[in-house]
């Protein structure tokens, strides 16, 4: 008789409700994203919208990034989270409530948004820094590439749920995803932490900036980081996705929501496949790879005109991006001090931002001026000259290896 075996690192409770805090909270974010691009490209016709959500996202990120470190290794990382997706959820009600009433404007959508944004800046890294807290440095690069996996089951059906309940309207989205968020606040109380060390230093400009100086002096750490930055940065397609939806594939906002989980899709598989065989041995030379792939894809779905294509495209797009999401997870957290790892991971989230949510920005305002079919181009082959630079400049991340090995 067929029997489902569960992983070994599935039989500790807290990584179990880790990882469902974290699906919840992707699958609720997703399902916001699908709701307002559409909604506001609904209103606007207007392109530069879609990169105006980018950059409101983004602003949070950039004037509390560092206070939001500080915090994140001064205080209770369970609290802040937990409080930070109440004040969240409060913001996605309201978008539910002016979307049933009727009053919703592209104003309102983009200052909610902002607030929404302002409380996910301080969940985020305190939610990364918990891993190390809840599983051993040996079985780390097997849980990152799990936590990855589920963070793409999140970004595979988050989208397609939101897309399906968008045909009811978008305040039923917005309801569904603000009770995920007020889910998300509950599960992660029940996570108990094996040992965290606080940061006891008193509030001085070195102990803020310190995870800036951490990073500096880590090259394969900074080299990793502002790998993803600037290569997602230009070739960030998914913002002008409302877009090829509506006007050049014609597939609606159903259509959308399944690009929107293409990547995703594509990431999960890859993954999946990492948990049980982890990235072991040149882990360097196969991220560098693997940002290239990333632009070749993006540039396939550029010009793409058929959805097949497209479809196809965007999930061998996701499953090459996820390599590199792993490799720099696994630098991150193995060779930061946990009393380090809450401001390491504030700027690590302002990078990751930054890429996603200005990249947002970049390709509204590039299409805008260019056309969408032109931005995406030009993005995806500013990809690959990202990575082909930064092989030069930061050969300690090129020859990285047996990354799961380290403890310093």
């Amino acid at each position: 008789m067929f029997s489902l075996k569960v992983p070994p690192i599935l039989h500790n409770r807290s990584l179990v409700f880790l990882l469902a805090a974290r699906i919840s909270t992707a699958i609720a974010f997703q399902m916001l994203t699908i709701a307002v691009g559409w909604q506001i490209y609904s209103i606007t016709q207007k392109p530069i919208y879609l990169g105006l959500v980018g950059l409101v996202q983004f602003l949070p990120m950039l004037l509390f990034t560092l206070i939001v470190g500080y915090v994140a290794d001064r205080y209770d990382r369970k609290l802040i989270i937990c409080f930070s997706q109440i004040v969240e959820s409060i913001g996605i009600f309201l978008l539910a409530y002016e979307s049933h009433i009727g009053s919703i404007t592209e104003e309102r959508i983009l200052i909610t948004i902002f607030f929404i944004s302002t409380a996910n800046a301080f969940q985020s890294p305190p939610m990364q820094s918990l891993l190390p807290n809840v599983v051993s440095k040996e079985v780390f690069p097997e849980v990152a590439a799990l936590s990855a996996s589920t963070a793409q089951f999140a970004f595979i059906i988050g989208p397609a749920i939101g897309g399906i309940l968008y045909a009811l309207g978008p305040q039923v989205v917005y309801s569904v995803a603000g009770v995920l968020a007020l889910t998300t606040s509950v599960l992660i109380l029940f996570v108990s932490i094996m040992e965290e060390s606080r940061n006891l230093e008193p509030v001085t400009i070195n102990s803020i900036f310190g995870g800036i100086a951490y990073i500096r002096s880590k090259p394969a750490i900074l080299g990793a980081i502002s790998l993803d930055l600037f290569a997602v940065l230009f070739g960030g397609a998914t913002a002008l996705l409302p877009v090829y939806a509506s006007n050049i594939l014609k597939i609606g906002p159903l259509g959308l929501g399944l690009l929107r989980s293409a990547p995703a899709i594509g990431a999960l598989i890859t993954s999946a496949f990492l948990a049980r065989k982890p990235l072991k041995r040149n882990e360097g030379i196969k991220m560098f790879i693997a940002v290239i792939l990333f632009g070749i894809f993006t540039i396939i779905f550029a010009v793409s005109t058929s959805f097949l294509l497209s479809f196809v495209s965007l999930v061998l797009l996701g499953a090459s991006d996820v390599i590199s999401v792993v490799v720099r997870l696994t630098l991150i957290q193995l060779k930061t001090p946990d009393n380090m790892r809450g401001r390491v991971n504030a700027v690590n989230s302002m990078f990751i931002g930054t890429s996603n949510q200005l990249g947002e920005f970049e390709s509204g305002l590039t299409a805008s001026l260019f056309g969408v079919v032109p931005a995406v181009l030009l993005g995806g082959i500013g990809s690959i000259i990202i990575a082909i630079l930064w092989m030069k400049l930061f050969p300690e991340l090129l020859h990285a290896t047996d990354l799961g090995k380290s403890t310093d």
